[in-house]
């Protein structure tokens, strides 16, 4: 069984949408379990869901309440829930193209794989991401470097959750590259060139949808990452200084094109 983990928080517009994208796989739908944490939200995120439910009593959806507490949290209780062999991750403004399970776990299948991400919105991988054979290893150095495992796009085997632990409840930016760090210390970890999932509604992500449109908070999310990873000596003095003026260079220049967009859209 797959356990589909889905946090929650005013996405009245596009929850259905999520779920429905799950009902639409290719993948027996009685493989799935399907848990929705309701993150304290305040639209009509929950009237809609339970509606859904009512609806469609052949799909195994558990809806779960909490206060709000962010989705590092939200995605804990659903791991706590989960009873599934695989977990799935998928936000509640995302959604799966139909083939994505199955192609996933065919490789599951195949290969050894502990951990396998797709690629998204029809984007390449791009730089330290090398393709082979129709996929790219994930490692903790390219991690560090850049992160393509977009939640929605992954699904693990249990014992990456019982080897891992929890997200850090915490951090609500770049909590997702912290979880993939600590992931690869322990697991082996890939990603399809396939692109097999629609985030943001095909927007770019950084300085324009979800949370990673935060530009500064998501700095202080791999600033965060990066002293954690240093003081648990996984990198030296000297590497954590380096990175240290990689992210800020890169910060500011996504500030610039971030601006340079938003102002290219008003004229």
């Amino acid at each position: 069984m797959i356990s589909v983990i889905i946090p929650m928080y005013n996405a009245e517009r596009s929850i259905i949408k999520a779920l429905n994208s799950v009902k639409n796989q290719t993948f027996p739908q009685s493989e799935f379990e399907i848990i929705i944490i309701n993150d304290g939200s305040t639209d009509e995120s929950t009237e809609l869901t339970e509606k859904y439910i009512q609806q469609n009593p052949g799909m195994n959806i558990l809806l779960l309440h909490q206060s709000n507490g962010g989705v590092s949290r939200a995605r804990n209780q659903g791991l706590a829930t989960a009873k599934g062999d695989f977990i799935a991750l998928l936000d509640a403004d995302d959604e799966w193209l139909p083939l994505k399970t199955e192609k996933q776990m065919k490789y599951f299948e195949d290969t050894g794989f502990d951990f396998l991400a797709t690629a998204r919105n029809g984007n390449p991988l791009l730089y330290p991401y090398r393709i082979y054979n129709g996929m790219a290893e994930i490692t903790f150095d390219k991690l560090l470097i850049r992160n393509e495992a977009q939640p929605s796009t992954v699904i693990f085997r249990r014992k990456v959750f019982e080897n891992t632990g929890y997200f850090d409840e915490d951090q609500r930016y770049a909590e997702d590259v912290n979880y993939w760090l600590r992931v690869s210390l322990g697991n082996t970890m890939f990603i399809l060139e396939q692109s097999l999932v629609i985030t943001g509604n095909g927007k770019r992500s950084f300085g324009v949808s979800g949370l990673s449109a935060n530009l500064p908070e998501m700095a202080k999310g791999f600033r965060k990452n990066l002293a954690e990873m240093y003081s648990l000596g996984k990198i030296t003095y000297l590497r954590y200084l380096i990175l240290h003026i990689f992210y800020w260079t890169k910060y500011v220049l996504l500030r610039f094109r971030t601006f340079y967009y938003r102002s290219v859209r008003l004229k």
